[in-house]
């Protein structure tokens, strides 16, 4: 990170057109991951922009507001099209059109005031263009402006049409108005580069972990079927566990030789192993009424345990490793490799919407070659 640190001045940071600054790893939802401020009479430019990429389809980019919030903008993606809302006295608008950006491809975005209008540019190419007018309250142009990347500085219940947040993707060669301010960050924030390349996946870099709620996830179709979760990519480590009260299960997969993978299976009475053929790089995970299943081999057998009663009232189920506070944590190996997909139901989970997800995991982008750094 010696390239970033440099940039580091107290808790903020100065976004040179070097940097490139990664929006995926914040510690909150909906907290901008740096923002800044600066005198409305300071202003002398209109217009921001910066290059911009990502294969997420959905979350935060960039945010403005001013009277404390009062009057507020936000730039967010809606199935990987830009949207535009904007709240201002009694009225609340929401535009969403233009191209896809989440094609994993640096796009040029420019967002300039024209009078009553909102412009977007995509690659000097207009693409969005929002007007609004209230007759409730004139233009000031006294107090303060602020701008935010990554989330919002108001409450997420002023939006007209609710998101989610949280936002895979990077930033360079950002001009925010005229302004030379710095940006402030969270103290616990640390830079974290970006990938040169990227391709779709998940990635998981060997340490941190992604925690959903079975409840919130697709449930039981029958009986027979059973749930099954789908894992498509290339990793070693903890593939998955599950918790419940009184029970504890792991998957972890392990290097073998080059033509094998053993799945370690741990249990809190006890483990075995099999071994599993290392082409296609897809294993699956059925959970039926008293058993469980990896890769059409029955591995674990429990008359006592109803595990279709027990995902419908919520056990956890972590990717890429096990909760820290698993008595099991310490003793087993976190995940490293990418997950290009993963199916619960068929259904494909975003682990945006994990219950929790560690900073570290990428949530929709991962490394065509493996510790290859952008910037």
């Amino acid at each position: 990170f010696s390239y970033l640190k440099k940039y580091i001045i107290c808790l903020g940071i100065q976004i040179s057109s070097k940097v490139v600054i990664n929006l995926a790893h914040r510690q909150s939802k909906w907290t901008p991951l740096m923002q800044m401020s600066a005198n409305l009479s300071d202003i002398t430019s209109i217009r921001s922009f910066f290059e911009f990429r990502t294969l997420d389809p959905e979350g935060a980019v960039f945010y403005g507001d001013t009277k404390e919030g009062q009057d507020w903008f936000v730039l967010s993606l809606r199935d990987g099209i830009p949207e535009m809302q904007i709240g201002k006295a009694d009225i609340l608008v929401s535009v969403k059109g233009g191209r896809k950006l989440n094609d994993g491809a640096w796009h040029l975005l420019e967002l300039r005031n024209e009078g009553k209008f909102v412009v977007l540019e995509v690659n000097n190419k207009v693409e969005l263009v929002v007007g609004l007018h209230s007759k409730l309250v004139e233009d000031d142009l006294t107090g303060k402006i602020r701008l935010a990347l990554g989330g919002m500085l108001v409450d997420k219940q002023k939006l007209f049409h609710p998101f989610e947040p949280e936002i895979d993707a990077c930033i360079r060669g950002g001009h925010w108005l005229n302004l030379s301010t710095t940006w402030d960050t969270d103290s616990t924030w640390e830079p974290r580069p970006c990938f040169s390349e990227i391709k779709k996946g998940s990635y998981f870099p060997g340490t941190g972990v992604a925690v959903f709620n079975t409840s919130d996830l697709p449930g039981l179709k029958t009986e027979e079927a059973g749930i099954t979760v789908e894992i498509f990519g290339s990793w070693t480590g903890t593939t998955l566990s599950l918790q419940s009260t009184g029970f504890e299960y792991i998957l972890e997969v392990l290097d073998g030789n080059k033509d094998v993978k053993e799945v370690q299976l741990g249990l809190k009475e006890g483990s075995e192993s099999v071994a599993l053929p290392r082409e296609p790089e897809t294993l699956t995970f059925t959970i039926l009424k008293h058993s469980l299943v990896v890769n059409s081999v029955t591995e674990l057998e429990k008359e006592s345990l109803d595990f279709f009663s027990m995902w419908k009232k919520g056990m956890l189920l972590t990717f890429g490793g096990v909760p820290d506070d698993s008595e099991k944590a310490k003793s087993t190996h976190d995940l490293r490799g990418c997950l290009e997909k993963i199916l619960v139901q068929g259904q494909v989970i975003d682990l945006d919407r994990a219950l929790y997800k560690h900073t570290a995991v990428s949530s929709h982008s991962c490394p065509t070659e493996a510790f290859i750094l952008a910037g």
